[in-house]
């Protein structure tokens, strides 16, 4: 066995180019996958450190009038014998620069099913619980810190500005950036003095708020796991695409290698080797094979996902406020899973070559055209294959247009999925049909008709490169139109919401005084002063039929101004935008398409929503968009809010008249209110923020669509590297017959150039439905919103020029090859045909 196995071996030293074809299939199929699988899990690790730390399993009790909790509620609560207990946090700079996260805690009466509510010990308590008291943190906050790992217990590192911190102890089960200490030590380093941020008690500890206060209910504290569910989805969804193009190289190379080995297969054979234990041992081979390529992967996915990893955690914390360490935590099972997934990926692509090596007599084996001649048998099987692939997109295409709005979101990507597979199915059988149809047209153009005749005879081997390229192509173009899309939906968003010059968030107390101050201003044209608040909603009636629900939502108050209205966008109304806008200022409210989508909502139905005075009935008017939000949301006129729902004050936008030096303004107001530098904020700084946080949101997309691109162009250029010496002994001939060099290789551009210009015009309209299923279908169902569809002539004339780039930048090593090819090892070519 082991010489049957190093004399299989022995063909990849004879054609180190299929080892090298093979090998790179395997690795960067196993990179993609692997380093966004990293990434996945350090942020799921990330995820279940922040849900330990009594985020979403406690419910919160905060002032209705947004003035900050004090000592003195917290105890008149104690004495009325409610189970509440103090939370204070703040932040903190560390010598770095990071922002730290400092959260103080009383641990007696914390909820005791919370892991910092406990110690191990009485000493350990008692050292938490008094001076100096103890500072927990998580090992990889340290480096924030300028602490070691060997240095962190009892040392006291010191912040920017000098303040020491009381002693470290390490908490792995901690999220990244955030110290957890006693609320004595955390009021002495935040300077709150009696003040505290929230009260928190066990989940459904109270029935009610008691009076003054809103009570918000841990499961309407949606986890980070949760919003950004979607978000790994997609990730996951585009490293499969990834390591299913990767293993179109792997497939290519193992068929390549088995047709070359057909005679020493026989000759194995013909020396008693079993047909059993002959397969058995190609099976071993693709497990060697696969195991040094998936280790290769892997090293290099984890870098890849350390390149990445900056980028992904900006985007998860400005989208969705969760917290994701920089540094990977890889679990165990990472390791293991990348390994089983590409050698599953391996032996699924590999399958078919073990099967037909197996059904192949002996005698078969040593026919060289035997592969060949089955290749119109594999025409007829991918026809019918593409069929079955494409009836069950349209199954589950049916099923999600009955099902609720914003569901089904696996299976959109499944529909997704079938849409590409069954394309790439098609795509040989089209192309063979296409090839034969121009030969026939060329009868009379013998040199053309030979170059069709000879791009059929290489359709079995270039077949899955293309198909590699058409899927990559439509992806690719696919998710830059809906990223393209987004951008411009987006950024014409923000011009359209953000209409104020200035925008200031006022301390609660001084609100009512400081608008009174702006509004006698010469300088402000309008005010535009917004409220937030929470309510349930309660039920929805629409024909008379009421449906009742308990749904917590969120209440946001605008001012109907001149400025705001005209741009504001509304996507439903019930008798037209004016007409809205009217109803809107009367006391009629609008929800954003979340909600609308989410609960099947429409102008003219009647919500009924929890209010502090009882339950509030209004009517909706129009439905508008709301880009980035991850929650439905209902819009009241800002007087509205503050009457029926008692919302605290929140922000004041401020337009300022023609001419006004917003600077002299704004220097005005901090004197004038001793407010901080950071509470009035340009409009152009909220675009250059907010454009920022999207630019980098969509970096590993554009990122992993480029790279899956790469890996389509290298899958074309193995598959031509690997037949190049074969190519040469046919084109020998016609050199022989006295046709150039240079046309021969013009001939080679010509045939691959013109095959990936129809696999790019192909790639097109399978981009642009793509587009509309990612719009439509996978965004809806992932965020509760619709985007538009756009269409960019650019990225369609930039698809099929790449198509034909990288067919020409694959073509070109072989023909500089068969260009430098002395006569003499032509004519050795022409002697051996």
């Amino acid at each position: 066995m082991l010489t049957t196995l190093i004399t299989l071996f022995s063909h990849y030293k004879r054609h180190p180019g299929q080892l090298a074809m093979l090998l790179l299939g395997l690795w960067v199929a196993s990179a993609l996958w692997s380093g966004v699988q990293a990434i996945n899990a350090s942020a799921r690790d990330s995820y279940a450190r922040a849900e330990a730390l009594f985020t979403t399993g406690l419910d919160r009790l905060e002032r209705r009038d947004g003035q900050p909790l004090t000592r003195d509620d917290y105890l008149r609560l104690r004495r009325a014998g409610l189970p509440v207990s103090p939370l204070l946090e703040g932040t903190l700079e560390a010598p770095d620069g990071t922002r730290l996260t400092v959260i103080g805690i009383e641990p007696f009466t914390l909820p005791g099913d919370s892991a910092f509510a406990t110690a191990d010990s009485t000493s350990e308590l008692a050292a938490f619980l008094t001076p100096p008291w103890q500072t927990r943190v998580a090992p990889d906050t340290l480096p924030a810190l300028g602490i070691a790992d060997r240095q962190a217990p009892g040392a006291e590192p010191r912040l920017a500005d000098g303040r020491r911190l009381p002693p470290l102890t390490l908490a792995p089960s901690l999220p990244p950036d955030t110290l957890v200490m006693d609320i004595a030590a955390a009021s002495m380093l935040l300077d709150s003095d009696e003040t505290l941020s929230r009260l928190v008690t066990a989940s459904n500890a109270l029935d009610e708020a008691p009076p003054g206060l809103v009570l918000t209910r841990a499961a309407t504290l949606a986890s980070p796991g949760q919003l950004t569910e979607s978000f790994h989805l997609n990730l996951t969804a585009m490293a499969l695409l990834a390591l299913v193009v990767g293993l179109f190289i792997v497939q290519a190379a193992l068929g390549l290698a088995l047709e070359q080995r057909l005679a020493m297969l026989r000759t194995l054979r013909a020396l008693g080797v079993s047909g059993r234990r002959l397969v058995g041992l190609l099976a071993l081979e693709l497990l060697l094979l696969g195991i040094l390529g998936a280790l290769a992967g892997i090293v290099s996915g984890v870098w890849l996902a350390r390149l990445l990893l900056p980028d992904v955690a900006a985007t998860l914390g400005s989208l969705y406020g969760a917290g994701v360490t920089a540094e990977l935590s890889l679990p165990w099972h990472y390791w293991v899973g990348g390994v089983a997934v590409t050698l599953g990926g391996l032996f699924l692509a590999g399958a078919g070559v073990l099967w037909r090596a197996a059904r192949l007599s002996v005698l078969g084996l040593g026919q060289a055209q035997a592969w060949r001649a089955g290749f119109r048998r594999q025409l007829t099987f991918m026809t019918l294959a593409g069929a079955l692939v494409a009836s069950i997109g349209l199954a589950l295409w049916a099923w999600l247009a009955r099902q609720p709005p914003g569901e089904g979101l696996l299976a959109g990507f499944g529909l997704m999925a079938a849409l590409l597979l069954a394309s790439a199915l098609w795509l040989p059988p089209l192309l063979a049909a296409l090839l034969a149809g121009l030969e026939r047209l060329a009868c009379r153009r013998p040199l053309a008709q030979w170059a069709l005749a000879d791009l059929q005879l290489q359709l079995p081997r270039l077949s899955l490169a293309m198909m590699a390229l058409l899927i990559a192509l439509s992806a690719n173009l696919g998710v830059s139109s809906m990223v393209g899309g987004f951008r411009l939906t987006f950024l014409d968003w923000l011009d359209q919401r953000l209409v104020a010059d200035l925008y200031l968030r006022p301390p609660a107390e001084q609100f009512e005084e400081i608008e009174t101050w702006l509004d006698e201003r010469r300088e402000v044209a309008e005010l535009l002063p917004t409220r937030r608040t929470e309510a349930t909603l309660y039920a929805v009636e629409r024909d008379g039929s009421t449906r009742d629900l308990a749904l917590p939502t969120s209440l946001y108050g605008i001012t109907p101004g001149d400025a705001l209205m005209p741009s504001w966008p509304l996507l439903d109304t019930l008798a037209g935008r004016d007409a809205a806008w009217q109803a809107f200022r009367d006391g009629e409210a609008f929800i954003n398409e979340q909600l609308a989508i989410a609960e099947g909502l429409a102008p003219g139905d009647r919500l009924t929503l929890g209010a502090p005075r009882g339950r509030e009935q209004v009517t909706v008017a129009a439905v508008y968009p709301d880009y980035g939000n991850t929650q439905g949301e209902v819009l009241f006129a800002t007087a509205q809010l503050a009457s029926r729902f008692g919302a605290p004050p929140g922000s004041i936008g401020i337009v300022l008249a023609a001419g006004t030096d917003e600077t002299a303004l704004g220097q005005a107001l901090t004197r004038r209110f001793g407010l901080g530098s950071d509470s009035l904020v340009d409009q152009r700084e909220v675009k250059r923020i907010a454009t920022g946080i999207f630019e980098r949101t969509f970096t590993i997309t554009r990122a992993l669509s480029a790279l899956t691109l790469g890996v389509a162009a290298l899958a074309l250029l193995a598959s031509l590297l690997a037949q190049a010496r074969e190519r040469r002994r046919q084109l020998a001939p016609l050199w022989a017959l006295g046709i150039p060099r240079a046309q021969l290789v013009r001939i080679q551009l010509g045939q691959l150039g013109g095959a990936a210009l129809v696999t790019g015009a192909l790639a097109i309209p399978l981009g642009i439905v793509l587009a509309l299923g990612l719009v439509a279908v996978i965004n809806v169902a992932a965020f509760g919103w619709r985007l538009p569809l756009f269409l960019f002539p650019g990225e369609i004339a930039l698809t099929l020029a790449t198509a034909v780039a990288v067919a020409l930048l694959a073509t070109a090593l072989p023909a500089i090859t068969l260009w430098r090819t002395p006569p003499r090892a032509l004519l050795a070519e022409e002697a051996n045909t």
